[in-house]
């Protein structure tokens, strides 16, 4: 059944069941395979979730499993993992298109790069194919959910669950609550979340929500002052490790979020919220070179 075809919106049912604590989805859809979409959907299949992960062809739906592949082959040699690698390999399909869905999907994760356009056309087209109960989220640092939402049937079965790289190991995921969003959407999202042994924060939708907004604050004072000459991006970082107990500096992990991403935000906020996040002139001349960060093996920092 088509979303179209339903009446009123009504309530997500409770992701625990009688007793229990919180469960992971039964099954989980994932929109694109890069770094973000791999993560998450490695983090559900490790889970206990069966996940469908929807590309745009056979080669990239290819490359998105050797992806989830190595991370897996990452956390198993770490000791991270329950169980073998080849057994939560099983529980995970890979599509060719967002229409192949599967419609009993619990939630729906979008997350592919931050183009508006691109997410809410993938967005409605994922709900076109699911269920009438399946949550609808987006993965989005810093773009509008409630505008996201505006191409949605149903936005009220839909989300902001702001996931951060490397997703297997970060301990937090951002709930952006739109408008239009059901109390019940936030609670199912909240408890995945809980289920998956990381920790939510709810936020209202806003421009780089929470995270993203004094996260790249920090970040492009960090850039202008390489930019300005008072400081080497290792003594800068070293400032923030030592002074303030940040598990890294700013510009070690503008290098691993992506120079290219940061810029992207920056300009998104710069619009939205003024001149304070203006992109610097050398985060833009980093981007036109290429240097983009540890995906292309030179950022503020070389890698190897």
């Amino acid at each position: 059944m088509s979303t179209q075809d339903q009446g009123p919106e009504t309530e997500p049912a409770d992701a625990t069941g009688a007793g229990a604590g919180p469960a992971v989805p039964a099954l989980v859809g994932v929109i694109g395979g890069g770094r973000m979409g791999a993560g998450i959907a490695q983090s559900f299949a490790a889970a206990g979730s069966e996940v469908a992960v929807a590309e745009g062809s056979a080669r990239a739906a290819a490359a998105a499993r050797d992806r989830i592949a190595a991370g897996l082959r990452r956390a198993a040699e770490r000791g991270r993992l329950t169980e073998p690698v080849d057994r939560i390999l099983g529980r995970i399909t890979m599509l060719e298109s967002v229409a192949a869905l599967p419609s009993a999907a619990d939630l729906v994760v979008e997350a592919v790069p931050e183009d508006a356009a691109l997410k809410a056309r993938l967005l409605a087209a994922a709900e076109g194919a699911v269920g009438v109960d399946t949550v609808l989220a987006t993965n989005t640092s810093s773009l509008s959910v409630t505008e996201l939402a505006a191409a949605l049937v149903r936005p009220g079965r839909f989300i902001g669950m702001h996931f951060f790289n490397p997703v297997p190991a970060s301990e937090l995921v951002e709930i952006v609550v739109a408008p239009e969003t059901l109390p019940g959407t936030v609670r199912a999202a909240t408890e995945w979340t809980h289920a998956l042994g990381k920790q939510d924060v709810v936020v209202r939708d806003s421009p780089g929500f929470a995270s993203s907004r004094l996260g790249l604050a920090l970040g492009l004072e960090a850039i202008r002052m390489v930019e300005e000459g008072v400081a080497e991006p290792e003594a800068i970082d070293a400032a923030m490790r030592l002074g303030y107990k940040h598990p890294m500096g700013p510009l070690r992990l503008t290098d691993l979020v992506g120079l290219d991403v940061r810029l992207a935000i920056a300009e998104h906020l710069h619009t939205t919220l003024g001149e304070r996040f203006a992109p610097p002139r050398l985060l833009r001349d980093k981007v036109a070179r290429g240097e983009l960060g540890r995906k292309s093996g030179q950022g503020f920092y070389p890698w190897p």
